[in-house]
C-alpha cells in the first residue's frame, strides 16, 4: 500500500498525524480521546449508566449470561460502554509490596492484585475493564459508508448521524473490533460519540464524569499517552510485569486508537483482537487490481473487434 492512497477525501492507511485536518478543520483543537486504565477500574458500571443517561441510549434488558457478573456481553447499538468482569485463577507472582516504593501513588496499590499467597496456593483475581469505541485514526466504518452518515469531528473522533444512516450496514463488519451495531428496530447504526454535543460545550465525556476511580481518563490524546507511559512504568517498578498498552501506538494496524488501554493480561483475555488491522487497508489495491483488468478485457474485445472487421 502506498502513502496517500485515498477514497472520498479519506487517507486509508499510511502516516495520518493530523486526523481533523485531514478532514476539513484547519483549526482544530488538539485531538482528544480516552485513556482507560484498568487497573484501577471497581466495576462499579457508572460509566455504562451515564453513557445511556446521557446520550438516552434504550435499555437493553437484564441478562443472566454466565459470564460472572458481567450482564452486558459486549458493546452494541444499546450498549456504548461495556465494563467486562473477568475471573481469574493462578499464580499471579512477581508483584512487590507498594511500600517499597515511596514514587507510586495510592492507585499503584489497587494495581496489585491477588499477589500469590506465601504458601504458594493459587489465588483468585479479578480484571474489570470499560471497552468503548476506538475513534480509530484509520476508521474503515467512515471509508465504507456510502452515504456520510459517519464523519470526523474537529476532534478527531467518529460520529454517526443517526438521520443519514440508511441501515446499509457495511460499517458493521468493517469494524475491526466489533463496535458498530445495527438497531433491530430500523436497522441504523449507532455506538459511542464520545460525548460530540459535551465537548462542544468545554464538558467531559459524561462516562469519564462519572468514573470514581479516574479509570477513565479524557483529554488531549498526546498527553493521555505520555500519562500511561508512565503509568505503566510505575505499575511495572511496583512488580506487576503484566501492565502494557493496548491501542496507543501510531505504529499499529489502524494507526493508533483514540480510546486506548492499560491491561494487566493479553488483549485475547478482555476481547479484544490482538492485532487489529483496518480492513479497508487494502481497498485502493485492489480498486487498481481490477481497473487493470477490466482494461485489459476492454482491450482485447477491441482487438477481437477489429480482426474481425478484418
Amino acid at each position: 500500500m502506498r502513502e496517500g492512497d485515498q477514497v472520498r477525501g479519506h487517507q486509508l492507511y499510511g502516516p495520518l498525524p493530523d486526523v481533523a485536518g485531514a478532514s476539513g478543520y484547519p483549526d482544530a483543537p488538539p485531538r482528544a480521546g480516552f485513556f482507560t486504565d484498568t487497573s484501577v477500574c471497581i466495576g462499579c458500571k457508572a460509566c455504562e449508566v451515564a453513557c445511556k443517561e446521557w446520550n438516552a441510549v434504550p435499555e437493553d434488558g437484564l441478562e443472566l449470561t454466565g459470564m460472572s457478573y458481567d450482564n452486558t456481553q459486549g458493546l452494541g447499538a444499546d450498549s456504548w460502554r461495556h465494563v467486562a468482569f473477568i475471573e481469574q485463577h493462578g499464580t499471579f507472582g512477581g508483584q512487590q509490596p507498594a511500600a517499597a516504593h515511596d514514587d507510586v501513588d495510592v492507585f499503584t496499590a489497587a494495581g496489585q492484585i491477588s499477589p500469590v499467597a506465601p504458601d504458594g496456593r493459587t489465588e483468585l483475581r479479578w480484571l474489570m475493564a470499560s471497552d468503548v469505541c476506538k475513534h480509530c485514526t484509520h476508521a474503515a466504518c467512515l471509508d465504507v459508508c456510502p452515504t456520510g452518515a459517519l464523519f470526523r469531528t474537529e476532534f478527531g473522533t467518529v460520529v454517526v448521524q443517526q438521520d443519514v444512516c440508511n441501515g446499509c450496514g457495511y460499517c458493521v463488519p468493517a469494524c475491526p473490533y466489533g463496535v458498530i451495531d445495527q438497531r433491530r428496530d430500523d436497522g441504523r447504526v449507532w455506538k459511542c460519540t464520545l460525548c460530540y454535543d459535551r465537548l462542544g460545550v468545554g464538558m467531559e465525556p459524561a462516562c469519564a464524569k462519572s468514573c470514581p476511580t479516574d479509570s477513565i481518563q479524557f483529554g488531549p490524546l498526546e498527553e493521555l499517552r505520555e500519562r500511561a507511559r508512565v503509568r505503566v512504568a510505575e505499575l511495572h517498578a511496583a512488580g506487576v510485569s503484566g501492565a502494557r498498552l493496548y491501542g496507543e501506538s501510531p505504529d499499529d494496524g489502524v494507526g493508533g486508537a483514540g480510546a486506548f488501554f492499560l491491561l494487566l493480561d493479553e488483549p485475547e483475555v478482555y476481547g479484544l483482537p490482538p492485532d487489529p488491522v483496518v480492513t479497508t487497508r487494502d481497498l485502493p489495491g485492489m480498486w487498481r487490481h481490477a481497473a487493470l483488468a477490466a482494461a485489459s478485457l476492454a482491450a482485447l474485445a477491441l482487438g477481437g473487434f477489429v480482426r474481425r472487421g478484418r
